[in-house]
Parts: structure tokens; C-alpha cells; sequence
């Protein structure tokens, strides 16, 4: 079983290559979108985005919603998409990190195949404010630590991958 990153900036193409990877290892077994954002923010802009990622998946997936704990939903069959981890990290800002440590320990242990999406948000500058700052922070500690443990890792520029392991 496969463990997969995909990492890129915003639009880059990341989640449909990761769909598309997605169903390629589900082999015609409907496969499970693990949807990670909290909608209780009541962002119009936000719920935009997520009805045209439902869009581009069509019923290709069984949809999941799970903004906090991704090891209670994923089983040991299967395929998973979890898209995205960044939304994943502004969730639990507010938990450890040796939480989400623990989660993708736990991740890492299952017998599925996963495939990741992660936002690159570490190219810019260092954030005003300090919970910007920890969020970014965050989402490059536990991007290493996602691509320690998947077996390819790929960047996406342009809806281009480019595979870093």
C-alpha cells in the first residue's frame, strides 16, 4: 500500500492530480475523500471552493468530513484522499503538535493506500501576526513529516508534477 504527497501552491493543480492518483490506485474500487475543512466559519467565499472540488470529483468518491481526527476514519482497506492537511493544521492549531504527530504516526501504520495534499505556504514572507506564523510553521514541520513516511512525494507548479522522492 502506497503513502503519497502532493504539495504545491494555491490552484496548482494539486487536488486534481491527487484525485486522479487516487483513483488509480483504488483499481475500480470506489475510493474515500477525506474533506478536512471546518465549515462552521460560515465562509461564503470558502463554500465556493468546496461545491467546485465536488464538482470536479463528481461521485467518483464516498465523501468523509473530518476536520480533526483522520485516523477515526480511515479503516485498513482502501484508498484514501485527504485533501487538504492544511486545513487539517488550522483546525488543531490549538492542539499539540505531538497530536498531529501521533496522527500521522498513526496514518503512516494503516494498510491503505493515502494520498496527501498540503498547501505550500512557506515561500513568502514571515507573517505579522503570531498565529500565522504558527500556522506556517506547523505546515512545514508536518509537511517533512508527511513526506518521511509517503513513498512519493510530488510538487506541483502549473498542474505540472514534479516527483521529489
Amino acid at each position: 500500500m502506497s503513502k503519497i504527497l502532493y504539495y504545491g501552491g494555491q490552484k496548482s493543480g494539486k487536488s486534481l492530480l491527487a484525485e486522479q492518483k487516487a483513483l488509480k490506485l483504488s483499481h475500480n474500487k470506489q475510493p474515500y475523500y477525506i474533506a478536512t475543512y471546518d465549515n462552521s466559519y460560515a465562509d461564503q467565499e470558502m463554500q465556493e471552493r468546496i461545491d467546485r472540488h465536488k464538482l470536479q470529483r463528481e461521485n467518483k468518491f464516498i465523501s468523509i468530513e473530518e476536520p480533526f481526527d483522520l485516523p477515526l476514519v480511515i479503516n485498513n482497506e482502501g484508498t484514501y484522499l485527504i485533501d487538504c492537511l492544511s486545513m487539517w493544521i488550522l483546525n488543531t492549531l490549538d492542539m499539540k503538535i505531538e497530536k498531529l504527530f501521533e496522527q500521522l504516526e498513526t496514518l503512516a501504520k494503516k494498510d491503505t493506500n493515502t494520498v496527501f495534499v498540503l498547501n505550500d505556504v512557506s515561500s513568502g514572507i514571515i507573517p505579522i501576526d503570531a498565529e500565522s506564523r504558527k500556522f506556517v510553521d506547523r505546515s512545514g514541520t508536518v509537511g517533512q513529516r508527511v513526506a518521511k513516511i509517503c513513498d512519493e512525494v510530488y510538487e506541483v507548479k502549473l498542474g505540472l508534477e514534479i516527483r521529489l522522492k
